[in-house]
């Protein structure tokens, strides 16, 4: 069977989709990794779990079909740093994007016209996650590890380097760095001096649909066909649009896993500097614009984990069917989900997770509802944002584990007021990257489209909408009103 293979290597794990010339995946496989935080505000990971899992779901994919696939794409997370040496060996933990140990340079560059320049210059917000304010944050406090560091690089470039031997970063992933011109596509001069490096610092930038041929060694440790083509890919995000045909003007793509995501494509940059949304590369004629949230299904995880310490798949189901009982409003109870700190829009590192408006009719059942409309409200913020700079929205097509519950669909749809389409299940980001090599390799000439027709559809409920048309309005009070008060309880708490 011929096949191509997508690859995403994530935060929480690596999973491969095969997906055969008919652009239908019909294999996956998927290995999971610990994080460690050894002080408060750090998230880490060692790389070479990493790299053994993105081995093994490889090796696992050939195994289970019984061939190699034609050509292997690569879908990255953004935002991970890892300080190496010549010969791409780590010298310290690789730093995730949800690592908030920089949050104070940040809030500092985000005070300054030069911080603000960059930020448009970049594309990436000022914001703990980019890789631009952890290279910052290493030379002002670990000077000894900052002049160790030959090369500051990404996952995926690490994994990049242990396959061909080469310091290469996709377009993408430079993009979501901080570091990189999103227009010149070049590394950023004013960026580079203000962390306090060269481009020496740095891999060599190559476009996202790049390639390299796979050298099989005399120990093949991946079963792949000599000459098999690597494409390098892109970020997760970007792919994710991809894969779930989001990449045209109108249409817009919300992903919900541990995070969540607002992204649409255009053919140019669209900075809005209050609400610093983000402006990444997917290929030479696209950018996707957008901005991220940390809270998506972590909260509503969180939740569910203090209400049943012993939940499982099973409980899920059994939340939902409790928050369908539940009016849309959840007869006044509000939740800010912000519970590690939030980013677009109001990319505030020191706010924190609220329940308000409790009375004595509330029950578990509210909670559990104020919890995901919550989200939901978070995710309609930045929807907001990045509407004031794109084309008109009519559609979102949705993915992650967002669709496993259409009550969550439906909610998300009944409180941004839009139509939501599942186009892709929670492999958007791998499928996009396999689209992308399918292209890359000549199998075909365009990216693959729909008319959506058959697809499951959520339309907006109009009663719902303006009942959640109010609380949004309150929701976003409650934020300010108790703003500074959450930057008070954050400095006493460490």
């Amino acid at each position: 069977m011929e096949y191509v293979l997508g690859i995403d290597i994530g935060t929480g794990s690596v999973k491969a989709v095969a997906v055969n010339l008919q652009f239908q995946s019909f294999a996956d496989h998927q290995v999971y990794y610990p994080f460690s935080s050894p002080k408060p505000g750090y998230h880490e990971q060692d790389p070479e779990q990493i790299r053994a899992a993105f081995a093994n779901v490889i090796k696992s994919i050939i195994l289970k079909i019984g061939s190699a696939p034609l050509a292997v794409s690569l879908s990255s997370a953004m935002h991970s740093l890892i300080p190496v040496d010549e010969l791409c060996r780590p010298l310290a933990p690789m730093i995730t994007w949800a690592d908030n140990r920089s949050a104070e340079i940040a809030k500092r560059l985000r005070g300054t016209n030069n911080g603000m320049a960059i930020y448009k210059a970049t594309g990436t917000p000022l914001h703990a996650m980019s890789p631009l304010c952890k290279i910052i944050w290493i030379k002002e406090n670990d000077p000894q590890l900052f002049s160790k560091t030959y090369k500051f690089i990404s996952i995926k470039e690490y994994i990049w380097h242990h396959l061909f031997n080469v310091f290469e970063v996709d377009q993408s992933i430079a993009s979501c760095t901080g570091l990189f011109d999103i227009e010149q596509l070049t590394w950023h001069t004013d960026a580079l001096k203000l962390a306090g490096i060269t481009i020496k610092s740095l891999s060599r930038v190559v476009a996202t649909d790049y390639c390299r041929l796979y050298v099989a060694a005399e120990k093949n440790k991946y079963l792949l066909s000599p000459d098999t083509p690597f494409i390098i890919g892109a970020s997760d995000g970007c792919l994710a649009n991809l894969g779930s045909m989001a990449d045209k003007p109108g249409i817009a793509a919300i992903t919900i896993g541990t995070s969540g995501a607002v992204r649409v494509a255009s053919s140019i940059p669209l900075p809005n500097e209050q609400s610093m949304t983000f402006n990444y590369i997917l290929n030479k004629e696209t950018f996707i614009c957008g901005g991220p949230v940390n809270n998506g299904g972590i909260a509503l995880q969180w939740w569910l984990k203090n209400i049943n310490p012993e939940a499982d798949e099973r409980s899920y189901e059994q939340l939902f069917q409790q928050i369908a009982t539940v009016p849309a409003g959840c007869n006044g109870l509000l939740f800010l989900p912000y519970l590690t700190g939030e980013r677009a829009p109001i990319w505030d590192s020191e706010s924190c997770g609220t329940f308000f408006g409790v009375k004595l009719p509330h029950t578990q059942a509210h909670f559990s509802r104020a919890v995901l409309e919550g989200i939901c409200y978070a995710l309609k913020d930045v929807l907001d944002a990045v509407q004031q700079t794109s084309a008109p929205i009519t559609q979102i097509n949705v993915s992650g584990g967002i669709v496993r519950a259409d009550l969550w669909v439906q909610t998300l749809a009944d409180i941004t007021g839009k139509k939501m389409v599942v186009v892709q299940s929670e492999d958007a980001s791998a499928i996009g990257a396999a689209f992308m090599a399918l292209k890359s390799i000549g199998t075909i000439k365009d990216y693959p489209t729909s008319d959506f027709l058959g697809l499951k559809t959520f339309n907006p409920n109009l009663t719902n909408v303006a009942a959640y048309a109010n609380g949004f309005v309150i929701f976003k009070q409650v934020y300010e009103d108790l703003k500074a008060t959450m930057h008070k309880v954050y400095q006493y708490n460490g």
